[in-house]
């Protein structure tokens, strides 16, 4: 997010860096330019110099991010948010920024600048005779002024900003950096790029908000890990099976497809499986906070799959565990009809004789089951690994905390 009162040199550095960094350069105004039904309702207000109502302006903005270009570039949010109250508005829609610079001037130079803009009618970039002035004499030539305020609506512009500056610096104080903007256009673009993505994409290879996928065995403790990181680090969890039972369940087209598969205990194709992860990983908590996906990929075909989506991970975690130890865990294990709770035959025993002898098993837990099920995962491994190559190995047949903390230690690691 670039932030700043009027004509601080908000749009140019944004421009710039968005060009630089080949992410998408998010306006007001383009916002305002597809054939949406909530672009044409905004519009409405704009017709009318009227401002958009927080709400309308943050579901165009959450709805103009979940879109593929942003989700893969990344993108630069100019001018927006402008009070604390659209801010939180964001923040509580799932859009939470990676950086966030506030340019700063003093106000006399402020109302020169907007006093001095002009416009290039064919880029729409703006320049200033004193400020910033086009290397390019052909561009310098066909330059406009630029639609100006009065100097009263100036100074309403820069006091509604001062009243607001305190909240929007409150709101994203933990991402926050401040520039002066009252110094050479090229020196305060600089200074952007040294703290803000720019500095992150020239050192790394992934993106920052985390992707993992998280394989291995049955019984190895996908589950258990994958909530554990989703607690700590506000992650989204996504069960593939917990997914697709939720999905069946919600009277959906897609889910009336599902529902058969479930119902005869058959596999869900993988075009719906897909279909299913695809609306679930494009949501924007997913895409701003980051998620853990366990339960998918089975096979070659499902990886090759989400490697072709837009949803490739960008940290994959085997969690290696014997056949053994597998087979101990789940088809020692039972479930309290009553309460719910689980138990285990060794590491949790019921803790009385009437609970134990209300136990019930899964089908899925059998070892029939449990057998043919490891012997799928081993059959499908080698192709697996060699798909990730990169992937860290983590041995599960420890207890969960120790397992955590290995998982833990290596997510900010090339």
């Amino acid at each position: 997010m670039l932030l700043g009162p009027p004509a601080v040199g908000k749009q140019t550095v944004a421009k710039k860096l968005s060009a630089e960094l080949r992410a998408v350069h998010v306006t007001t105004d383009t916002l305002l330019q597809d054939q949406s039904e909530l672009s044409v309702q905004a519009h409405q207000y704009t017709l009318t110099q009227q401002e958009l109502p927080a709400e309308l302006l943050i579901t165009l903005i959450q709805q103009r991010l979940t879109e593929v270009d942003c989700f893969n570039r990344g993108w630069v949010l100019e001018g927006i948010p402008q009070t604390r109250l659209q801010a939180l508005g964001l923040q509580q829609a799932g859009v939470v920024p990676e950086h966030v610079v506030m340019l700063e001037a003093p106000d006399d130079v402020l109302l020169e600048r907007s006093e001095g803009k002009q416009v290039d009618p064919q880029t729409g970039d703006v320049y200033h005779q004193t400020f910033i002035w086009p290397v390019d004499d052909i561009v310098a030539q066909r330059l406009e002024k630029g639609p100006a305020l009065s100097e009263k609506q100036q100074l309403a512009e820069l006091q509604r900003f001062r009243c607001e500056v305190t909240g929007l610096r409150s709101a994203y104080q933990h991402v926050l950096k401040i520039i002066n903007s009252d110094q050479p256009h090229n020196d305060v673009y600089q200074q952007v790029c040294v703290i803000s993505v720019l500095a992150f994409v020239r050192t790394h290879h992934r993106p920052r908000t985390p992707r993992i996928l998280l394989l291995g065995p049955p019984g190895s403790g996908k589950s258990h890990q994958a909530r554990l990181l989703s607690e700590k680090y506000k992650m989204v969890d996504v069960c593939c099976g917990q997914l697709l039972r939720s999905v069946a369940a919600d009277g959906s087209g897609l889910g009336e497809e599902i529902q058969p598969y479930l119902d005869d205990g058959r596999p869900v194709p993988d075009s719906l499986v897909l279909q299913v992860l695809e609306q679930r990983l494009s949501q924007v908590d997913c895409s701003c906070r980051g998620w853990i996906l366990h339960g998918f990929p089975c096979d070659l075909q499902q990886a090759k799959s989400l490697q072709e989506s837009q949803h490739q991970p960008n940290r994959v975690f085997f969690l290696e565990l014997t056949e053994d130890v597998c087979l101990e865990r789940l088809t020692l294990r039972a479930t309290d009809p009553v309460s719910g709770e689980r138990f285990h035959a060794l590491t949790r025993p019921a803790p009385s004789f009437q609970v134990q002898n209300r136990l019930e098993t899964r089908p899925e837990d059998s070892t029939h089951t449990v057998t043919h099920t490891l012997n799928q995962y081993r059959l499908h491994t080698a192709v697996l690994q060699s798909l990730y190559p990169d992937a860290v190995h983590i041995d599960a047949d420890q207890d969960p905390h120790s397992v955590f903390e290995a998982l833990e230690s290596r997510l900010s690691t090339d």
